[in-house]
């Protein structure tokens, strides 16, 4: 990956937005494409759009969501210690002692979780999970009127962790879940060649797909689209206790994934094998026995139906402040992506 691709993949990890509060990561999606596309729009749910021959048939979505897990200020006690509530999938496992940001109309207030020490609890209190409303945030103020100074009820919260390089391509971060989907929509639409495109191109940054695919399922409705492909993280396998016979063997480094199942076209699944096999490039097939967490499976019902496809991904800890990822199969992905919309001629029967 490029120091100008990679700067732009560090700026989405590096950009709090917990569902529903995707504004500024949304202004830096479009400021990254409005020089490749005909049109640039929001809609009322704070979806993003950049679109490419509008005018033209069939019309294909690219969909990744912005939006991240997160947490949420719920109350404040007379010593000024802050509890929280859970914005999406947040594991208690890995929220206490983490540094965090509170987000607030005068900027990011910092603080850290806390919990009863482990040597001052039972030891059957060991051996559980600490519940989120029984850990708290702890921003260094004495009472309740110095922290409702400083935040407010209902601002969003953030871990703290920033975008760190590892060992070769491999790259950790929060949020990799779907920022990155929402990288590849972008440069997918910066390099495509307009030339070569018959059909319309739809890219979307949805919200609120932690909560319920909620900006898919709007984005989708509005667009109408013939074609939507879905780009979302997936579970790698290749880490201890991940077990294989449940999400399969996937491995960072060795490509894409390109779902199979009933929530997939089966002729959209076989045009990415047939790409990927004529173009060299790597690819991993996931089996997906049902309705799929991702964006594709709002994009798949949406009015009378849409020819649906879902490129994975891989990713390690996933949910946690530091999931893992490799750029080389986010740059495949991109590659496939450009040759799958260059490939469609309009003629297509997407009929099983």
């Amino acid at each position: 990956m490029d120091s100008d691709s990679l700067d732009f993949l560090r700026k989405l990890i590096s950009t709090p937005s917990p569902s529903g509060f995707e504004e500024e990561v949304q202004r830096i999606f479009l400021e990254r494409i409005q020089d490749r596309v005909d049109r640039t729009y929001k809609d009322v749910h704070g979806n993003a759009f950049g679109v490419i021959h509008p005018d033209r048939t069939p019309r294909v979505m690219l969909a990744g969501h912005c939006d991240e897990v997160g947490l949420m200020v719920e109350y404040v006690n007379d010593q000024g210690y802050i509890h929280f509530s859970a914005v999406g999938g947040v594991d208690p496992h890995v929220t206490a002692g983490t540094r965090v940001l509170i987000h607030t109309g005068s900027g990011p207030v910092p603080g850290v979780v806390g919990k009863k020490p482990i040597h001052l609890m039972e030891e059957k209190d060991r051996q559980k999970v600490v519940k989120i409303e029984e850990q708290w945030i702890d921003i260094g103020v004495k009472t309740k009127e110095e922290a409702l100074k400083l935040v407010s009820i209902g601002d969003p919260i953030t871990f703290d962790v920033g975008f760190r390089p590892l060992s070769g391509t491999r790259v950790a971060g929060k949020g990799f879940d779907d920022k990155v989907g929402v990288f590849v929509v972008a440069e997918t639409l910066r390099r495509v060649n307009r030339e070569k495109l018959r059909c319309a191109v739809y890219g979307v940054s949805t919200v609120q797909e932690e909560l319920g695919l909620r900006g898919a399922r709007t984005s989708a409705f509005g667009i109408a689209p013939h074609v939507g492909i879905a780009i979302d993280v997936t579970f790698a396998s290749d880490c201890p206790d991940v077990d294989k016979r449940r999400v399969g063997d996937i491995a960072l480094g060795k490509g894409p994934v390109i779902a199979r199942g009933p929530n997939i076209n089966p002729k959209v699944f076989q045009r990415f094998v047939d790409i990927a096999r004529a173009h060299g490039i790597p690819y991993q097939v996931q089996a997906e026995s049902r309705a799929t967490g991702t964006d594709a499976n709002a994009i798949q019902v949406t009015r009378e139906g849409v020819v649906t496809g879902l490129i994975g991904i891989p990713n390690r800890y996933m949910h946690t402040p530091s999931e893992v990822i490799d750029t080389e199969d986010v740059e495949n992905a991109v590659r496939l992506l450009v040759l799958f919309l260059e490939s469609l001629s309009g003629d297509e029967d997407w009929i099983p």
